[in-house]
């Protein structure tokens, strides 16, 4: 049975989307068979695998209306083993459209029913909010990896983030564990990079995962190629990085 990750953190430009990607992509390399759901209306997730977002028929919005089933969503792309659910900016509207429906939290867990056992991972790149997107994300996912970024006001929110993931864990899925804190966008010149690494170390403990993803210019560019750090530059520092933190999944999930 598939298990699935949600890459959640309600601050924007932490490396939810370059982790997602990276992440399904380095898993696929190490023979996983991985999905990728991007639920972000900016869909960058989708465009940074190589898909042409404009021309999405079916994705992330017609499976939370429960108007397709996942089959009929999933898009091959050019990462191996890694099948993509993409998103459209017609998500945007979704967080209006399901705000009185019933079990409103539970349509993702509800639709992932049917494809869970297909797949070694499922990996949900989550919108940069704390709203009903990202809360059917955590209700379908057995875990979520909090993407942190070695900056000044890396823990800021972090605690709201935790609270909410508590809240879900008592209402809407008392199953959901914290697969780890990824520390990101790490550069070793600074001061206060390493500043913040040990004050998550020092904090979290065994929650931080020991794989560091490092300031990289290539993993900037991947994406604008449509291309995964992996087929972009397999010999760059975030791909090492990224194949570290997949191996480090595996094995977690191994034992």
């Amino acid at each position: 049975m598939g298990k699935i990750i949600a890459i959640a953190n309600q601050k924007g430009g932490v490396g939810k989307t370059t982790t997602s990607v990276n992440l399904a992509a380095s898993l696929g390399v190490l023979e996983k068979k991985v999905l990728l759901i991007d639920a972000d209306p900016q869909a960058n997730a989708s465009s940074g695998l190589g898909i042409d977002v404009e021309s999405v028929e079916i994705g992330t919005y017609q499976i939370l209306e429960h108007s397709s089933t996942p089959r009929e969503a999933i898009i091959k792309c050019s990462a191996p083993n890694v099948d993509v659910i993409p998103s459209h900016i017609d998500l945007v509207a979704i967080e209006i459209e399901l705000v009185d429906k019933d079990n409103r939290e539970y349509m993702l867990k509800k639709a992932l029913e049917s494809i869970k056992d297909d797949y070694d991972y499922i990996i949900i790149d989550c919108a940069p909010s704390l709203g009903l997107l990202t809360l059917n994300a955590l209700t379908a996912a057995d875990s979520v990896i909090i993407p942190i970024q070695c900056e000044y006001f890396a823990l800021e929110g972090l605690g709201k983030l935790l609270n909410t993931i508590k809240s879900i864990q008592k209402i809407h899925n008392p199953d959901l564990d914290i697969e780890g804190l990824l520390l990101t966008m790490f550069d070793s010149r600074l001061r206060l990079s390493n500043q913040v690494v040990e004050e998550v170390q020092k904090h979290f403990n065994d929650m931080v995962f020991d794989t560091i993803i490092q300031r990289n210019v290539k993993l900037s560019e991947a994406p604008s190629f449509g291309e995964s750090i992996i087929n972009y530059d397999a010999t760059s520092k975030g791909a090492t990085n990224y194949l570290h933190l997949a191996q480090e999944v595996i094995k977690k999930n191994s034992k």
